[in-house]
């Protein structure tokens, strides 16, 4: 079954008019972000779904991951992202902690960031994947030799520690470059 991410400025604004049943997870508690939008059986105590997101994916059940991503808090319309996405980003400026912290999956790295040096989308989807512990000791190899002494090894699937997918981290990349530029955009205007 194809893994599949949905990002929303506030996710209660779509799932307010989407009819859908929570998921749960193995333990029995609620998925954080996953819901069914089609029929599966219900806790009718809970009001979320009676299998756990495993078995339910085992007998056809189609989860959906709603996710709030703050990134979007600004983003006027889809040709404001398309004009975001299209800006090649002041990437020196990811490095620093004021502006690092600001940013989606990045912040709290800024170290790393500068450590690294990411200048495209490739490289920071890179460094998305370094910084999951199934990845993270490729991380020297890289400040050493550059990004594309470790391009196999870092999307290859391990079973060693949790790992990114190369195309969440190059979606999630284009996102961080969208907001960076959006930051920039933001002070150019003279909005906070």
């Amino acid at each position: 079954m194809p893994d599949i991410d949905i990002d929303f400025p506030d996710r209660n604004k779509v799932l307010d008019i989407v009819r859908h049943v929570p998921a749960i997870l193995t333990d029995g508690k609620k998925h954080n972000t996953g819901v069914y939008c089609q029929e599966i059986p219900v806790n009718p105590l809970t009001g979320f779904a009676n299998l756990d997101y495993v078995t339910a994916e085992e007998r056809g059940y189609f989860k959906i991951d709603f996710l709030n991503v703050s990134a979007y808090d600004g983003i006027r319309n889809e040709e404001h992202i398309n004009e975001l996405l299209s800006t090649e980003p002041l990437w020196d400026l990811m490095y620093e902690k004021e502006v690092c912290d600001q940013l989606f999956h990045v912040n709290g790295y800024h170290t790393l960031l500068a450590r690294l040096k990411p200048t495209s989308i490739l490289e920071l989807a890179t460094v998305l994947a370094l910084i999951r512990p199934g990845k993270r000791h490729l991380t020297d190899q890289c400040a050493q030799d550059g990004f594309d002494s470790i391009q196999e090894e870092v999307w290859s699937k391990t079973d060693e520690g949790y790992s990114f997918k190369k195309s969440h981290a190059i979606g999630y990349a284009h996102v961080i470059a969208m907001q960076l530029n959006l930051i920039c955009e933001r002070v150019s205007y003279g909005f906070s």
